[in-house]
């Protein structure tokens, strides 16, 4: 005899009995999310925040590639970054040529192209590429140093 559940505890007996009636399509679907995330996850790359960027352009004379459209760059960019738009990146990939020994740490407003612009780079033989987490707002919001 089953007893009657009621709110949460039923949901949550439907969905085991669900996933007991049909293992295979739940373990697919589980692998290929599992699949997916891991993917986008190497795919973006390497993030780190802002004071290991410090560290890493004090220690490691890494390189800033502000990717953010030039107005945004011209409004303030942090200290000695390197301004090429994200639209442009493909297209100018070869003006970082001479910085491809170097750590490069791709920032933009606020790190959703980041990872893309990781991607670029990597294709063209950049081995240490990372991107700035949360971008420029982030970096303004733990009251780092902006130049204009």
């Amino acid at each position: 005899m089953r007893l009657p559940t009621y709110g949460i505890l039923a949901e949550l007996s439907d969905i085991f009995n669900f996933i007991s009636q049909h293992p295979f399509p739940v373990i697919a679907f589980v692998s290929l999310l599992v699949l997916f995330i891991w993917n986008e996850t190497k795919r973006s790359g390497k993030t780190i925040d802002s004071q290991q960027l410090v560290s890493m352009m004090n220690n490691q004379d890494a390189l800033v590639l502000d990717i953010r459209d030039p107005g945004d760059y011209s409004e303030g960019h942090i200290p000695h970054a390197k301004n090429i738009p994200y639209t442009a990146l493909q297209s100018r990939v070869r003006e970082l040529d001479k910085f491809k020994e170097q750590p490069v740490v791709v920032a933009c407003k606020m790190g959703q192209h980041s990872g893309m612009a990781t991607g670029i780079l990597r294709r063209a033989g950049f081995q240490n590429v990372a991107k700035l987490r949360g971008g420029l707002t982030e970096w303004r919001a733990q009251n780092m140093p902006v130049v204009k």
